[in-house]
């Protein structure tokens, strides 16, 4: 395999090559599926390239619910189908593809009504489990189990007794959304793929009626390049009808933006050691351990406002505070958030008004040749969605090509990290690290971990935590710049890191001590270091602003008062 090190010169190499020679598949957008894609087109041995308009992950797949899951509430729906593929995949990534990345974590759901309610859950729940039993893959989590209320309130003493009846405790299993789609770039550029963030399609490039490739601009310097490919996956996920008018065709189906928000809050305002799972009148709300916090989630509301950077309202989080506090025996206030975060899913339009029934399946077209359209579905099934996606477009090569083996190849990181978990402690006592800082690494870059702890070796200070966010080494910021593609601070506290979500200052209070730590190795100076903290200052200042606000337009525009991207 080749370098899986995704640094500043890689990307421009990677720019260099895909314009000197045709590819076979070019992949727009870098999200889950369009990592994914990438990964499945390269593994067959097609000549593939990624492009990204922004950094990897920085739409739909760094704000979800960090979950992976069949999708509980899609069997009240009757959509055993999609459950099914869900809980297989869920169980290919706990134990083969991302053990590393991919953890299990239970839930509690109380029960209110004696009697019914339980046996109705409780068949659900048995069926859940006994769907992921049945796909082959679901031996590695804890089957569910009836408790009692006292026993309920034994592992959620946070609970209101008069709150529940009774509960159900069943597993599922969460990820960090946006390490996972770096992760799956970089496994993809090991293969041989070439991947550029930063990098936006601004057009298409036509032969009669065929689209043969894409003309791009490179963001960071100006420059401009023309790709030619065979076949191009548009993967966009919200974008998708816009990437599609560039085409200046319409598209066979359109996707619509529902917009998520999430709360994070410490772990001490809680007290559980368990997540727990309510019901609302629209949805579900999920209260999930993040690490030395809780996630509270989500919203589903329809967003026809900035993509970009979806903004939360002070009506959405109040929604959530309402919700959660029906069940706290403390209630949450909004003192006690340290971070929001906003997403939107890519709905497919048209079967329902309302976007908590727009479907979760996904779609994949060819509209014209050439182009193949991917769309729809949820993080889970990405790669599902990635081997359908690439099965199309093989369609339009004329060529022989393999099937899809991305079920039997694991993430970077993934092979060996048993082996290290285990040794552990020895590689605490030959770093001088405490053994909860080589968990942490182990738990967020597998075997990969050696190269952070090679940095470390080159400079002992690099060992030390950051000063003001110290779950994080300082390792990992200069790690993140030199191997993972992170081009701007931005890229570094809000998506390798969740320093901006994780901390009460949102990583303002951390901004310089990072921007220092990158600068040697994307080769800023002093001026540059002071243009990324104080856009960082004032992105966090503007999504603040936009909390404040009483609806989705005003926290849009107050969220618009932010620019987007530091020039270089």
């Amino acid at each position: 395999m080749r370098t899986a090190t995704l640094g500043p010169a890689e990307r421009t190499e990677a720019l260099r090559a895909m314009a000197e020679r045709e590819l076979d598949v070019l992949v727009v957008g870098a999200g889950v599926v369009g990592a994914g894609t990438a990964l499945d087109a390269v593994t067959r041995g097609l000549s593939t390239g990624i492009v990204e308009a922004r950094d990897w992950a920085s739409g739909t797949s760094s704000r979800s619910s960090k979950l992976i899951h069949g999708g509980l509430r899609y069997l009240e729906m009757l959509d055993f189908a999609l459950v099914r593929e869900a809980l297989k995949e869920r169980g290919l990534l706990l134990e083969r593809l991302a053990p590393h990345l991919v953890k299990p974590v239970p839930f509690l759901y109380p029960l209110q009504h004696k009697g019914w309610e339980r046996f109705y859950a409780g068949s659900g729940v048995a069926l859940y489990d006994a769907m992921s039993l049945s796909s082959g893959h679901g031996r590695g989590l804890p089957a569910h189990r009836h408790l009692s209320r006292r026993s309920a309130l034994r592992v959620a003493p946070c609970l209101k007794k008069d709150a529940l009846v009774g509960a159900l405790q069943y597993y599922d299993a969460q990820m960090d959304d946006a390490r996972f789609v770096t992760t799956l770039v970089r496994t993809a550029a090991a293969y041989g793929a070439r991947a550029a963030s930063r990098a936006r399609v601004v057009g298409f490039l036509r032969e009669g009626e065929r689209v043969v490739g894409a003309r791009v601009q490179d963001v960071e310097s100006g420059g401009s390049y023309e790709i030619r490919a065979k076949q191009i996956v548009n993967a966009t996920g919200v974008w998708t009808d816009d990437t599609q008018a560039l085409i200046g065709e319409r598209g066979q189906f359109h996707v619509r933006a529902s917009k998520g928000i999430h709360l994070v809050v410490p772990k001490d305002r809680i007290h559980s050691t368990t997540g727990l799972i309510l019901r609302t009148e629209k949805s579900v709300l999920f209260v999930i351990p993040w690490g030395r916090h809780w996630i509270v989630g989500t919203t589903d509301t329809d967003w026809d406002l900035d993509k970009a950077h979806p903004a939360a309202s002070s009506a959405d989080i109040d929604y959530l505070l309402k919700h959660v506090n029906t069940v706290l025996a403390t209630p949450l206030t909004r003192d006690d958030v340290q971070g929001v975060y906003a997403g939107l899913r890519p709905l497919l339009a048209g079967e329902s008004d309302a976007t908590s029934k727009l479907s979760r399946e996904h779609t994949v077209a060819h509209p014209v040749p050439g182009l193949v359209v991917v769309a729809g579905g949820k993080y889970t099934t990405y790669r599902v969605m990635a081997k359908d996606a690439v099965d199309e477009a093989v369609h339009g090569l004329d060529q022989r090509v393999a099937a899809c083996v991305t079920e039997d190849v694991p993430l970077l990181g993934a092979e060996g990290y048993r082996a290290l978990w285990n040794a552990r402690a020895r590689t605490a006592a030959r770093t001088g690290l405490h053994v909860v800082r080589v968990e942490h690494l182990l738990n967020r870059y597998g075997s990969l971990t050696e190269q952070i702890l090679d940095l470390i070796a080159e400079d002992p200070r690099l060992g030390e935590p950051l000063a003001t966010a110290d779950d994080y080494l300082r390792a990992e910021i200069v790690y993140a710049a030199s191997h993972e593609g992170a081009r701007h601070l931005d890229d570094v506290l809000t998506r390798r890191t969740r320093i901006s979500i994780e901390t009460f200052d949102r990583g303002t209070l951390s901004a310089r001590e990072c921007a220092e730590l990158m600068a040697p190795v994307l080769g800023w100076d002093a001026l540059q270091i002071d243009k990324e903290v104080e856009h960082y200052e004032k992105r966090v200042e503007a999504e603040r602003e936009s909390q404040r606000q009483p609806d989705d337009l005003t926290a849009d525009a107050a969220r618009l008062g932010a620019p987007d991207i530091v020039p270089i």
